[in-house]
């Protein structure tokens, strides 16, 4: 029995509820045909009483004038034929003299006269053990194990006792009526669970499937924080309703925590990152002073070739980059530098040039832009080539590689950049964490391009995103031009 106990709610409420219903309906049921059993026999006693009396008085003088024929007339006078069987039928007439011995009978084949009543079967024995004086009438007996029913009545001349007059109904007649009733009875009680079964599956259903809902959410908590249920699956205030709603408020108050442990992490993680960033910028600057120094010198010499002074343009521009990247990361101030411009994306197309040729892509490049912008040269630089590379290593060998640069809607004060590649698309769970630091998933990688191409968009109030759109993984970027906003900002 216990697997039954095991069931789920949404089976086992509407089952034990169905169980009860019916079992309520057969008590019911059954004490209704008891009763109606004892309408019927008290029907039967009501008609054999008034038949009884109008007998008694009727075959009194026959007794006192020893009249046998004209009391057998009167006894089988309420014998009916077969046909016209009804419940109060009487089975058979029976007089008994003083002495107890059958003075006359409806059916003297089987109850001959003479004869005494004890000596007529086990029925008739018990009778006659009740027929004495102080015996309340009418007496009615129903022996055990027997198939009649009797009632007894005396039979009386000026209050002087002449005998009885004995009634035999047979229990058969009860059973066309008491079949009756109880095919009624059947069909109120199926008519009634037709009815309230399916409102008892309803309802049950309604209360046990949130409970299974909320089981098996509850159920997922040691992994991740579990959905809150629908507001809609149970819209009622009892003691459910309040189960439900504090479940709801412990899940807002999990995420509540889960955010918190997640913001105290990424702090833990910046802190750390800031510290290690600090010491290598203060090792990194020391050199790079001078080798700054270096290449200004080098460019004061008059008898340089222009392709040399190129190349040291080009180093310059790097060795400016590098100062002005780590300058950004350090302070949480806008950094002054020079504007961007044109050399640069020649740059920044020269240095990737390597890692595409490398692995076969084809870059589709569109750069819409005068020759200068008001945008910080050695940052936007610096997002263009880590937002490049990483595009370039997460697409296919042989693919696609795009970038497109202008300003965001014809905008004047929003500069836009989206870079698209065909690699992998980003689940919910990547994208979710993708611009924090050591959040990777290729071999190799840190995690950290993306997050210091987050923190240089922040350091310059703009908005970095990345989605998916049909085959293709797109980051998109909108930076503020000079002093003016970027209204158009969000990606």
């Amino acid at each position: 029995m216990r697997w039954l106990f095991n069931l789920s709610f949404r089976h086992k409420i509407p089952l034990w509820s169905s169980f009860l219903i019916g079992f309520s309906i057969f008590v019911v049921g059954a004490a209704l045909m008891a009763r109606a059993y004892e309408d019927m026999k008290s029907a039967v006693v009501i008609s054999a009483e008034n038949l009884g009396h109008t007998l008694a008085n009727t075959v009194a003088p026959t007794l006192l004038h020893d009249d046998t024929w004209r009391a057998f007339e009167i006894v089988r006078s309420p014998i009916r034929g077969e046909s016209t069987h009804t419940p109060v039928e009487v089975d058979a007439v029976v007089v008994l003299g003083r002495d107890r011995r059958v003075f006359v009978s409806s059916d003297p084949e089987t109850l001959p006269m003479l004869t005494e009543a004890a000596n007529l079967g086990p029925d008739w024995q018990r009778l006659s053990d009740w027929l004495v004086p102080e015996t309340n009438w009418p007496l009615v007996l129903e022996p055990d194990n027997s198939n009649y029913l009797y009632l007894v009545l005396p039979i009386t001349d000026n209050d002087a006792q002449l005998g009885h007059l004995v009634l035999r109904y047979a229990k058969s007649v009860f059973h066309p009526w008491f079949i009756a009733a109880s095919w009624q009875a059947a069909g109120i009680g199926l008519l009634v669970l037709a009815i309230l079964i399916p409102i008892n599956w309803y309802w049950a259903s309604r209360m046990a499937t949130p409970l299974v809902d909320l089981a098996r959410r509850m159920g997922t908590m040691p992994e991740t924080v579990p959905q809150p249920l629908p507001p809609d699956m149970y819209p009622y205030h009892d003691e459910l309703g309040q189960l439900f709603h504090a479940y709801d408020r412990m899940v807002l108050a999990l995420r509540d925590k889960a955010a918190l442990e997640n913001e105290m992490v990424k702090s833990e993680r910046l802190a750390a990152i800031g510290q290690l960033t600090a010491g290598i910028a203060h090792e990194i600057n020391n050199p790079l002073a001078g080798l700054i120094t270096a290449i200004d010198t080098l460019k004061l010499r008059r008898d340089l070739d222009p392709r040399a002074m190129r190349h040291l343009d080009l180093i310059d521009r790097g060795l400016m980059q590098i100062r002005d990247t780590v300058a950004a990361l350090l302070v949480q101030t806008k950094v002054q530098a020079r504007p961007l411009n044109q050399h640069d994306l020649e740059d920044i197309r020269t240095l990737i040039q390597p890692q595409i040729s490398k692995r076969h892509i084809r870059l589709d490049w569109s750069a819409k832009m005068p020759d200068e912008l008001p945008a910080p040269a050695s940052l936007v630089r610096q997002i263009l080539i880590n937002l490049l590379l990483n595009a370039v290593q997460a697409a296919t060998d042989g693919g696609h590689v795009s970038l497109w640069l202008g300003r965001k809607d014809d905008s004047e004060s929003c500069l836009s950049i989206v870079v698209c590649n065909d690699g992998a698309l980003l689940d919910e769970e990547r994208l979710a964490h993708l611009f924090e630091p050591f959040s990777t998933t290729r071999a190799g990688g840190h995690g950290l391009g993306l997050w210091m191409t987050y923190q240089i968009v922040t350091q310059l109030e703009g908005r970095i995103s990345a989605r998916n759109i049909d085959d293709r993984v797109e980051f998109v970027v909108n930076l503020p031009l000079g002093e003016n906003s970027c209204s158009t900002a969000s990606a």
